[in-house]
């Protein structure tokens, strides 16, 4: 228990002073970093190493133009990333803008305002309706309050406190007043939790991860390769200057520096296209996790549900009618108190049961009495109507004899829907009040809200409700929508946290939904889930909802989200409804279609010019490119591919993930067969030709542009080539770059001139080699599925139907 100092005092200053010091400010921590130290992390990493090491070998054999367009490119990456980082930070930032910015402190008998910040664990405060309770605290002796708890919970009604009870700092005070001693400051309190939550959800994207491979696998067939040079070339005595500019030509071969920008602009220009219908992407990595996502969390309050309450069923006494039970609700309810419960009986009561109808006297609603009361004058008439709790009205009441029974099941039949009860009654001008009916209130679902579940399930997504609101309304919400009732309530999530047995993870996976939750609560049903491999979506708007929008592999904050969900998210809808997710999921998967393409051609390619390399200074003793060429290369390829982010594709209906051993086994498959092709041109031009081997030069440097840029038509379906037509911004930038590439073979710029006649026999050598890969192509898919008889049937409708999946 915390010292307090008597309820006439409260704390000292000195006392004050001295804790502040000991528990630090009410405020939420801030880890700072040196933007200097995380920019320079973007420089450490496989693929940072080996553009890295490409500058420094341009620099040792002093190619500075090299040098100079690597640097850059480097600079460029980490750049992009720092930005990226520092815009998620913002997430902890918005979270503090809604914490309350000052307070009512009783410090040395004397009550005074002071910052939020300055409050201390034992401090008494004095909160009232309206306030933001600063911090977390025990309510004393006094009129109990109610407190709008959403931002902590989701939950969409205020919650009774009394004393003894804890509140939460940024919960509000709705109704009543009342004196409490601050048990929890700062990061200490719920708040703070869910701010360190936030902090704490570092994720690696698939995306990231996928990146992280292929580099990987680059990289260790160049260490492999140029070593092995290394040794021959000391074997044979060859100049150290000449081995490693081909050390140099090696690397930048394999360093995939393009690869981040390619990948980036395609999910960028994803992310325009979900900005047209009004989904803002924050993160671009969240464009391809989306593509993945399988169990799709939706928060209840605001997202499957509108956030408004609306009257139900109603159940009337004899002789009594529902529309004389709403008007006289709605008689004991003032629009002026902006309150949910009085808008809602507003808005369903009619007009002509008011009209003519004036209302003398009004006794507002309080946590006391339960109920709200008014007296009203109509014509020469006079009564009184009440609304509130049903056993307070039904107490109220005493003719109700044999009915009481009938009454009180209408009110557990409610319960158990998860509806809330409110009794209404009248008293005319005999004194005794008259029971009228029992309204009912819910929030009700969304009008899309169904059909998009429906349509998820049909694009292989499971969708899990979460919500702060209890156990009955939970289910009631979740069988309306169709998502099942197996819904578990949160308190079983932390009981069973204790354990190891993974019954926790278990329960997760089976669960329908999940009710009375808080921020941890969340936070643990997203790790759980990512913990058994599935992606994770989360839809979120409240502050509540942060940490797990942040969690998340794609948090997506609905339209009006708090300021912290959206900094939290990856995805920010800016229009009700959730059918925009289902776009944004639809165009994620044709964007993960397009990095899976550009992945497979951009491995193939790099071992196919590495591997042709190296062999054949291995076994020829000669360098089949120079520099310039390989230069020429990157630059013309490269930069043309990055129309595949334009390219044509169809979506597929079930969720998609990396599959590395897939992409890195056809390109494999496809590299090798470029190496046979590379060497079949090479002994055509010194064996038959009998060209010279700086022309030979130019026919390989030829070669490896046109046939290399043609296997984006070969990796782009799983099908044959023929059967998905590319887009025109596509198919135009590759022949224009590789008309351009011709252009240069054929005139002799930087290379020795071959001319026309062997430039089109080249273009003819290439189309023949298209068609061969293409059928290496598709018995790589059919030996890899060879064991997934479903899978195997859905590539040859692929193959053989048309429908190409990517």
């Amino acid at each position: 228990m915390l010292a307090t100092s008597d309820e006439q005092q409260g704390l000292s200053a000195n006392e004050a002073e001295r804790r502040i010091l000991c528990y630090g400010p009410n405020a939420l921590p801030e880890e700072t970093i040196d933007p200097f130290r995380r920019f320079l992390s973007y420089f450490w990493g496989p693929i940072p190493w080996m553009i890295e090491a490409a500058a420094a070998l341009s620099a040792l054999v002093r190619h500075w133009d090299d040098f100079g367009i690597i640097l850059a490119l480097l600079l460029i990456n980490a750049g992009v990333g720092f930005w990226e980082e520092f815009q998620a930070s913002n997430a902890v930032a918005a979270l503090k803008k809604t914490l309350a910015w000052h307070a009512r402190v009783k410090r040395d008998g004397a009550w005074i305002t002071i910052p939020a910040a300055h409050i201390v664990p034992g401090d008494l405060v004095h909160v009232r309706i309206g306030d933001i309770i600063p911090a977390d605290a025990r309510l004393l002796e006094g009129g109990p309050i109610e407190v709008d708890q959403s931002t902590l919970t989701g939950e969409s009604l205020p919650v009774e406190r009394k004393t003894g009870d804890d509140v939460y700092s940024g919960s509000i005070v709705k109704q009543g007043e009342s004196d409490a001693t601050v048990v929890a400051t700062g990061a200490k309190a719920y708040f703070g939790k869910t701010a360190r939550l936030v902090e704490s959800a570092r994720t690696v994207s698939h995306f990231q991860r996928a990146v992280l491979r292929i580099g990987n696998y680059l990289i260790a067939i160049a260490i492999v390769l140029v070593a092995l040079i290394l040794m021959v070339a000391v074997v044979r005595g060859d100049p150290i200057l000449t081995t490693l500019q081909f050390a140099l030509i090696l690397t930048i071969a394999a360093v995939p520096v393009a690869m981040p920008a390619v990948l980036s602009v395609t999910m960028a220009v994803g992310s325009r296209n979900l900005a047209k219908r009004k989904a803002i992407v924050t993160r671009l990595s969240a464009m391809e996790e989306l593509a993945g996502v399988d169990v799709l969390c939706a928060d209840k309050t605001g997202t499957l549900t509108q956030n408004a309450l609306t009257l139900g069923e109603t159940y009337c006494m004899p002789g009594v009618s529902a529309d004389e039970v709403i008007a006289a609700a709605a008689l004991a309810s003032k629009a002026a108190d902006a309150d949910a419960i009085d808008n809602a009986v507003l808005a369903a009561a009619r007009e002509s049961r008011l009209t003519g109808v004036r209302v003398v006297r009004f006794v507002p609603f309080d946590p006391v009495h339960k109920r709200s009361e008014a007296t009203v004058h109509n014509g020469s008439a006079s009564y009184n109507v009440t609304k509130g709790a049903p056993q307070v009205v039904m107490s109220l009441c005493s003719d109700l004899g044999d009915a009481h029974a009938d009454v009180d099941a209408a009110i557990d039949a409610f319960a158990t829907r998860g509806y809330r009860s409110l009794g209404v009654a009248r008293r005319d001008s005999d004194g005794s009040w008259r029971l009228l009916g029992i309204l009912s209130l819910y929030d009700p679902p969304r009008v899309d809200a169904k059909a998009t579940i429906e349509a998820a399930h049909t694009m292989g997504i499971r969708l899990e409700m979460v919500t702060g609101d209890q156990l009955p309304i939970a289910r009631e919400t979740a069988r309306t929508l169709g998502l099942g009732t197996n819904i578990l309530d949160a308190s079983q999530l932390t009981d069973a946290r204790a354990g190891e047995n993974g019954a926790i993870g278990n329960a997760i996976e089976r669960a329908d939904g999940f009710a009375q939750v808080f921020p941890e609560h969340k936070f643990l049903i997203i790790d759980e889930l990512q913990k058994r491999r599935h992606i994770v979506g989360m839809t979120g708007d409240g502050v509540n909802d942060a940490p797990a929008l942040k969690k998340a592999d794609a948090g997506i904050a609905v339209s009006g989200a708090t300021d912290a969900a959206r900094a939290a998210a990856a995805i920010v809808l800016m229009t009700p409804g959730l059918s925009v997710i289902l776009e944004a999921i639809k165009e994620s998967r044709k964007i993960f279609q397009r990095m899976v393409s550009y992945a497979t051609y951009r491995i193939a390619e790099t071992i196919r010019v590495l591997l042709f390399m190296t062999l054949s200074i291995l076994v020829f003793n000669f360098y089949p490119v120079t520099a310039v060429m390989i230069v020429l290369i990157a630059i013309l390829n490269d930069g043309a591919i990055l129309s595949i982010a334009y390219d044509r594709v169809r979506y597929s209906n079930q969720p998609e993930k990396w599959n590395m051993h897939q992409v890195l086994t056809v390109a494999t498959a496809l590299g090798v067969a470029g190496v046979v092709a590379s060497f079949g041109l090479f002994y055509l031009g010194e064996a038959v030709l009998h060209l010279s081997r700086d022309a030979v030069q130019t026919l390989m440097y030829l070669k490896l542009s046109v046939a290399g840029h043609l296997t984006i038509f070969v990796t782009r379906t799983r099908g044959p080539f023929w059967r998905s037509r590319p887009a025109p911004i596509l198919l135009g930038a590759v022949l224009l770059t590789q008309v351009l590439a011709t252009a240069i073979a054929v005139f002799g710029l930087f290379m020795s001139p071959i001319g026309w006649k062997l430039a089109l026999f080249v273009w003819g050598y290439a189309l023949v080699w298209l068609m061969v890969n293409d059928r290496i192509k598709l018995v790589a898919y059919r030996w890899l599925n060879r064991g997934d008889v479903s899978r195997a049937a859905r590539e040859d409708a692929c193959v053989y139907g048309g429908m190409i999946s990517l």
